[in-house]
């Protein structure tokens, strides 16, 4: 069943056509992967769907929401998270502190009621604390729980930016190049991360990446992109093995 659709979408700045009618559907749980040669309009399509850009035409649907023109706060109301290219932390907090913004989606009580610290005030937070937990231990960073993120490796960064997106408890996870600056036991340690996010979370997974090794162990199927337009879609040995996508790549 789909989930998520996209409907000849385009978007351009000024005289240059970043995304060109591109449509596609994700399945519910599915992970689909947009793959492409550099330029090619991948992160501009995440861009579209978490409203940074507004599309110059189409449309984006999300569990039967029209999400085209959704305020872009409302985006992660609507059960949307995403990582990005260039890690956004705040890094003067803890791991712990990064991750318990991602539930301020929730309601924790109007002003009053938390300046007061009512009871209701205090089970939700003991709710937002309980899942935060789960997910440190999901991603295995118990170690780092209470480090200061400016003092953590990057690859560990990496993770702390994955795990906040699942705070927000998510029902899709947008993955902009999440294997960027990884080594590969790193790499292969995400792909069995996003294996369990799919599986045992529900969560439905969209990831823009380059690292052809996690597309082809963590992707249910992969569009390919080229200056903005669709190439190729199918299963990642499809897609892969196709003449024009291989083009693309390294040229005709």
């Amino acid at each position: 069943m789909s989930v998520f659709s996209v409907r000849d979408v385009s978007l351009r700045f000024g005289g240059v056509q970043a995304v060109s009618q591109v449509s596609f559907d994700v399945e519910q749980g599915e992970v689909f992967a947009i793959i492409g040669p550099n330029g090619a309009g991948k992160t501009s399509m995440l861009n579209v769907i978490t409203r940074v850009f507004d599309p110059s035409a189409g449309s984006v649907v999300f569990e039967g929401q029209d999400i085209t023109r959704l305020p872009r706060h409302r985006i992660v109301h609507s059960g949307i998270a995403r990582t990005f290219q260039n890690i956004e932390l705040f890094e003067g907090g803890t791991v712990l502190d990064n991750l318990l913004l991602g539930r301020h989606r929730f309601d924790h009580g109007h002003f009053l009621a938390q300046w007061l610290w009512t009871p209701g005030v205090r089970e939700a937070e003991a709710r937002s604390r309980a899942l935060v937990e789960d997910v440190i231990e999901l991603l295995d960073l118990m170690p780092y729980r209470n480090s200061p993120v400016a003092g953590l490796p990057y690859g560990i960064r990496k993770v702390v930016e994955l795990a906040r997106a699942l705070a927000t408890q998510p029902r899709l996870l947008l993955l902009d190049e999440p294997a960027s600056g990884l080594n590969p036991e790193e790499t292969r340690e995400l792909s069995f991360w996003i294996d369990d996010i799919q599986k045992d979370l529900g969560v439905t997974v969209i990831m823009v990446e380059h690292d052809m090794s996690l597309v082809s162990a963590a992707a249910d199927r992969v569009l390919c992109m080229n200056m903005g337009q669709v190439l190729a879609l199918g299963t990642p040995e499809a897609v892969q093995s196709d003449p024009a996508v291989i083009a693309a790549y390294l040229g005709a």
